[in-house]
């Protein structure tokens, strides 16, 4: 299987092709995630790992050229920060925030019927998992586990208080071309 680590940063993965801006040990592919299109050909990727990186781009363009690069039946690994995670106001190289529904906009007879925004589209999201900071904020544990039992726990989670209450950290999301 062919694997591609999309800004891979310091998370070298053994087995991967590793792409990153910075030339840093490890890194396979030195490239700008902005300047598209990316140096692979269509159809070559079985799997795309994409951790902490939509957030710092405008990551629609890209988004599309990931679907040019991944095989038919290939998986996006996706993990961005949820809108009410702290981490979107520490780290300023952050220009977009994630609902656990934005992908949706992306799939082919998308939930709410606005894939004609876009001329590509995956057949369908595998799986979205709303993470929560742990360590001191125990009652996270519970938050997370209720707030993922399902797509109507999800969406009373982010449509009320809840989120003020228990702010969330990232979104997992698994997308299948």
């Amino acid at each position: 299987m062919e694997k591609l680590n999309l800004g891979c940063g310091n998370d070298i993965k053994q087995g991967w092709t590793n792409l990153d801006i910075a030339n840093l040990p490890g890194v396979d592919v030195v490239h700008n995630l902005n300047k598209l299109p990316l140096p692979f050909n269509e159809n070559s990727f079985d799997e795309i790992l994409c951790q902490d990186v939509l957030e710092h781009i405008h990551f629609t363009e890209l988004l599309k050229d990931i679907h040019r690069i991944l095989k038919p039946g290939g998986v996006l690994d996706v993990r961005v920060p949820h809108f009410t995670s702290r981490n979107n106001f520490i780290d300023p190289t952050h220009i977009k925030t994630f609902s656990f529904q934005t992908f949706q906009f992306f799939v082919k007879d998308a939930l709410y019927g606005r894939h004609y925004y876009f001329d590509f589209h995956f057949t369908k999201i595998i799986s979205t998992h709303i993470t929560f900071e742990k360590g001191y904020f125990i009652w996270n544990y519970l938050a997370e586990w209720f707030f993922n039992l399902n797509r109507k726990t999800k969406v009373l989670y982010e449509a009320t208080f809840f989120r003020n209450l228990f702010p969330a950290e990232n979104i997992l999301i698994k997308i299948k071309k």
